[in-house]
């Protein structure tokens, strides 16, 4: 499989560039990086800190290397990742997207590109962290109307979008589990006098220094309480997971997949 990483200079770009270079089953062809910066046209194995070159060019236009791959994987800014999306439907490209921080209009159109190309979105490709959804799910299928649901997530001081887009992913999943839409019983931090309402499910957002990405999910009952969470202690872990993704999409017909179709959740 041909890949081309868009970002390569930024903190999941080089990390995915750096274990898809370890992969047998996956070729680098290109890295695309913003324009104007001083790295464009070295190679990407020394852009990427791989620790040699690959000769693989980094290119400031993505149409220009587009037709030589068979996936894009995209984890850079969601400005950036609408352009991404228009080239790849144009030239029937499979897609990866870990991008956040989308419009509601903005998701629909990954949805709709889904009937012309392949179409991989997710919010976080970590392993364990789809592994815990599916156990916010099963507790909230059973004990949910019981419980109270609230979410703590952190990351770091650089993070541009709260609540995270896995925290949002997974206030939906407990929310479906209870059969409402998230957007009807989210509550977003509390001041003052606010009382907590049954039913709803509250959101708190930490943003300091270096951290990766942690999430806390808490269940409080009378007398009792369950939490479950998941640290990440660097971002390799989105990385292998991003380029698990993308070979998944190898042989695949148009249509939208997630991370639960790769790891058969």
């Amino acid at each position: 499989m041909k890949v081309i990483v868009v970002g390569p200079r930024g903190k999941m770009g080089k990390l995915i560039t750096q274990v898809a270079a370890e992969r047998e089953d996956m070729e680098l062809v290109a890295g695309v990086a913003p324009k104007g910066r001083d790295y464009i046209g070295s190679d990407l194995g020394m852009v990427a800190m791989i620790g040699k070159e690959i000769g693989v060019p980094v290119v400031d236009e993505l149409e220009s290397v587009i037709d030589s791959c068979d996936v894009i994987i995209d984890f850079s800014t969601k400005e950036n990742a609408m352009e991404v999306l228009d080239l790849a439907i144009a030239h029937k490209k499979a897609l990866v997207c870990g991008t956040t921080g989308f419009s509601e209009e903005e998701m629909q159109r990954f949805q709709d590109a889904a009937s012309q190309i392949p179409m991989l979105y997710a919010a976080n490709t970590s392993k364990l962290v789809n592994i815990m959804n599916k156990l916010l799910e099963m507790v909230t299928t059973i004990a949910g109307n019981d419980l109270d649901i609230e979410i703590l997530e952190m990351h770091d001081q650089w993070k541009k979008d709260a609540p995270s887009g896995t925290s949002k992913e997974m206030g939906e999943i407990m929310a479906h589990a209870l059969g409402k839409e998230l957007n009807d019983i989210a509550v977003y931090g509390r001041e003052g006098a606010s009382p907590r309402v049954s039913g709803t499910i509250g959101y708190h957002s930490l943003r300091a220094g270096n951290i990766p990405s942690s999430h806390t999910v808490f269940f409080g009952g009378m007398g009792e309480r369950l939490e479950i969470t998941h640290h990440s202690y660097n971002w390799e872990c989105f990385a292998r997971g991003a380029c698990d993704c993308a070979a998944y999409l190898a042989d695949k017909e148009p249509g939208f997949y997630t991370i639960k179709d790769v790891l058969n959740l």
